[in-house]
């Protein structure tokens, strides 16, 4: 296996990186059709040194999409650009008059919304997406809600039992992220999507929906592929 020196390459930002996020996501600015697929590319360069990848990243990158674009060092200063006037532009007016509109009222009833209203719409949307979505597609396997006292409980809503094994589900509503598409997992969830995996043999799929509607449909065919695997007893691919 190949050992890598443990060494911190990225810069912090501090405060600014929320900033940098949020608008990165909501106006997709870091999605591979901007910057190309960037894990994929790591992972096929397989890089001994920082040097190695970012030679590696110039010489391979390309956007995704129908046209493919090649990627250089100019393109990602121009993205960089249109972060800027983003920001300045849009984020930070935005964000100036939200502030200048916010109540106490506003801070009260959006901590009671989120509390009460906000969780029972979830607990109807995720009873949907299983009863009426999965469970009828899936018939051969038994959907159970997470154990809430279990360690992974936070990320994984429910377990598809197949035979002595099982999959995770997690449900978001598209509502928390503008797309989806930009949803990007952290690594605390990285690493509980890990032990589930390890725990259950299955790995864990995100289910993005609205109302009952499942979003990113591409997720079913990639449960039913996983759902042979464990049948089979195959190597994960």
């Amino acid at each position: 296996m190949l050992k890598i020196k443990k060494e911190k390459y990225s810069k912090e930002f501090g405060k600014k990186e929320k900033v940098f996020n949020y608008t990165c996501q909501t106006y997709q600015l870091s999605r591979p059709n901007k910057v190309g697929a960037v894990m994929a590319l790591i992972r096929e360069c397989q890089p001994k040194s920082f040097e190695d990848w970012e030679r590696w990243y110039f010489k391979n990158a390309y956007t995704e999409g129908k046209t493919k674009i090649k990627i250089d060092k100019k393109n990602l200063t121009e993205l960089g650009e249109r972060l800027y006037v983003k920001i300045k532009e849009i984020v930070i007016p935005e964000w100036e008059e939200a502030f200048r509109q916010l109540t106490l009222k506003d801070c009260i009833d959006y901590i009671y919304n989120l509390t009460i209203c906000r969780t029972y719409d979830g607990f109807l949307r995720e009873k949907s997406v299983i009863n009426d979505n999965l469970a009828k597609r899936f018939s051969d396997v038994n959907f159970i809600e997470s154990d809430p006292q279990l360690d992974h409980a936070g990320d994984i809503d429910y377990l598809g039992l197949v035979s002595d094994k099982a999959f995770g589900i997690q449900i978001k509503p598209v509502t928390a992220k503008a797309n989806f598409g930009n949803y990007s997992a952290s690594e605390r969830m990285k690493k509980s999507f890990e032990e589930f995996e390890k725990k259950f043999g299955g790995k864990v799929f995100i289910i993005f929906s609205i109302d009952d509607k499942i979003e990113n449909e591409e997720v079913l065919q990639e449960i039913q592929t996983e759902i042979v695997r464990l049948k089979t007893g195959a190597k994960k691919i």
